[in-house]
């Protein structure tokens, strides 16, 4: 945009009712909770208007306790990494972060109550000097709070439940594989044979019954019931010659 004079300004940004210049944005979490003992990541991202080099780009943490003091240096990062060399941070901090993915997050090891207070993230990538810094009030505590402990109790029982439904997974297609081997390729399933009645048997097997009549006679003489010859002619031609006959022959013999 060009002014009365000529001179030439940067483009200008219209946040709510303030107009700053488009620069370094940083983006933190406001307030945390900390374990006593534990250990704390402190994340902080940003967003450039210009190129990441990470030749360039500076990083910068710095700490100022809740009771009155001076701010002290955490944590700085300029090509590499330079963890603090004395002061109360000595050997309890470590990079986290990563310059491409525009991370500047650090961890703050076994914190103690001595470091509750605001941590100060700032990030430099020239030409982007100025800009927002990010602010997170951490709060170390002797114990965990419900929410904290409720989120990692869903956290591990999230955790056991897919390594369920994995396993059962993985189960689930070796049975299907072994089904596959077991059955030929091409091969379909052989229809069920009918079952058949074990009293049943082939017609030309079958042996056919016949009921004879039978007839009562009265021989008048003696007044005894005698029982007559049956109907049927196979039973009368497989028998051999009667009693009678017999009877008569022995008397011709006399």
């Amino acid at each position: 945009m060009l002014t009365t004079t000529g001179e030439v300004l940067a483009p200008l940004k219209h946040t709510g009712c303030v107009l700053q210049v488009s620069g370094m944005r940083i983006y933190t979490y406001g307030e945390m909770e900390a374990v006593n003992g534990t250990d704390a990541r402190l994340k902080c991202t940003f967003q450039s208007s210009s190129p990441i080099n990470p030749k360039t780009t500076i990083i910068s943490w710095s700490f100022r306790p809740l009771k009155k003091g001076r701010e002290e240096s955490v944590f700085h990062y300029q090509e590499r990494p330079y963890p603090p060399v004395e002061g109360i941070f000595r050997k309890h901090v470590s990079w986290a972060g990563d310059i491409m993915g525009q991370d500047a997050s650090i961890i703050i090891k076994e914190v103690k109550f001595t470091y509750n207070g605001t941590y100060i993230c700032q990030v430099k990538n020239p030409p982007d000097v100025h800009g927002s810094v990010g602010e997170i009030h951490l709060r170390v505590v002797s114990t965990a709070s419900f929410s904290q402990l409720l989120h990692l109790a869903l956290a591990i029982a999230g955790g056991i439940t897919a390594v369920v439904l994995l396993i059962m997974l993985i189960l689930y297609c070796r049975r299907c594989k072994k089904r596959r081997q077991r059955q030929p390729e091409g091969s379909e399933e052989a229809p069920r044979k009918e079952r058949k009645d074990p009293t049943a048997c082939h017609p030309s097997r079958a042996i056919h019954l016949y009921m004879s009549e039978t007839s009562l006679e009265i021989d008048s003489s003696d007044g005894m019931i005698s029982e007559a010859s049956t109907n049927d002619p196979s039973s009368s031609e497989d028998e051999g010659p009667s009693s009678d006959d017999e009877d008569d022959g022995d008397d011709d013999s006399d």
